[in-house]
């Protein structure tokens, strides 16, 4: 199963439905850095996506983008393909 990492926040409603179709997915670790906790966190994760939303999520060294982003994948079906490629 690929690395997956997710900025996010406590109270993100989007995160939390990113997560739960993670793990519907099978992924058991999500490696979650915590933006509202951690604002120089925030700072990084803007330079490296562009965006300033949360959730971003990476599949290995993919960036897949936000919630929306992720859904798609699913329905397109090529989540599961990313999430299996390491």
């Amino acid at each position: 199963m690929a690395r997956v990492l997710m900025y996010s926040t406590a109270v993100c409603p989007y995160c939390v439905m990113a997560e739960r179709l993670l793990k519907a997915k099978g992924v058991d670790n999500i490696e979650k850095v915590r933006v509202d906790l951690e604002p120089e966190q925030r700072a990084e994760m803007m330079q490296k996506t562009g965006r300033r939303t949360v959730p971003q999520i990476y599949i290995g060294d993919t960036h897949v983008g936000g919630f929306d982003d992720l859904s798609a994948l699913d329905r397109s079906g090529k989540l599961e393909p990313l999430l299996q490629d390491s």
